[in-house]
């Protein structure tokens, strides 16, 4: 039989690297995602050479028809879905926060939902979100939005486009939106994780969000507190969770955080 297959976006570096060699490590096929064919074939290398099982895809999650020919080379179950790909642009405007949640929240979901009928009764998959995503800096009324025990998929796509729209109008902060697209991609991420963990749990299908904290990647900087290692161990833990782990909840260094 062979290994069991887990997909990492955005493999080619910093905390996705590490979980392709960390799930490696553990037995898994990685199968590494990455939007430059030339990165990601350069990372997977690296780590055949530490003697880990690692293929390289082309991925660039932000793109439909690269997620469907991703999606259409799969060769067998998927034991694990990392959605770690993600992107921080500077500055602010509604540009920015048009490509902000076209990776951080559509696109995931679009991986997500490409990746699930092969994924395994009784998979994992981890969206790897922020502490920035909590909700705390947002106005009652939007909050309360995205706590709602109500809210489904198409709600949250609403949130995300509505977001878009009120900074285009100059009104999203009047609204009681925070003045940063990356904030609100990972809160968009977060809620979906609410969304879905009730119904892939017909499946035995366990999905969380987990903060990694603030880390030494080329987006956390230099001045970031934690190692890579330190921070895709918590990733990890939510991929290998054993049976009867939790579900729909978000995490950092395995420990529950408030949405």
């Amino acid at each position: 039989m062979p290994p069991t297959l887990a997909i990492v976006t955005g493999g080619n570096r910093g905390l996705g690297l590490e979980v392709c060699r960390e799930l490696g490590r553990r037995g898994l096929r990685a199968l590494l995602g990455s939007r430059d064919p030339g990165a990601g074939e350069a990372a997977a290398a690296g780590l055949r050479a530490e003697g880990l099982d690692v293929t390289a895809r082309a991925l660039d999650v932000a793109d439909a028809r690269s997620v469907a020919r991703f999606a259409a080379t799969l060769d067998q179950e998927v034991s694990v879905l990392v959605n770690n790909a993600g992107a921080s642009f500077s500055g602010f405007d509604a540009q920015v926060a048009e490509r902000t949640l076209a990776t951080n929240y559509f696109g995931a979901a679009a991986v997500t939902d490409a990746v699930l009928p092969r994924i395994a009764r009784g998979g994992r998959v981890v969206m790897v979100s922020s502490g920035m995503g909590e909700l705390a800096g947002y106005g009652d009324s939007l909050r309360a939005r995205f706590l709602a025990p109500d809210l489904d998929r198409a709600g949250i796509d609403a949130l995300a486009r509505e977001f878009i729209a009120d900074v285009a109008r100059g009104e999203h902060q009047r609204e009681g939106w925070p003045s940063n697209a990356y904030r609100v991609s990972k809160a968009a991420m977060n809620a979906l994780v609410r969304v879905l963990a009730p119904v892939l749990a017909a499946r035995e299908i366990a999905i969380n969000a987990v903060c990694p904290g603030w880390v030494r990647t080329d987006m956390g900087g230099r001045a970031a507190p934690r190692s890579v290692q330190e921070g895709a161990a918590g990733i990890v833990w939510a991929a290998t969770l054993p049976e009867g782990g939790p579900t729909g909840g978000f995490f950092r260094d395995g420990k529950p955080i408030p949405w």
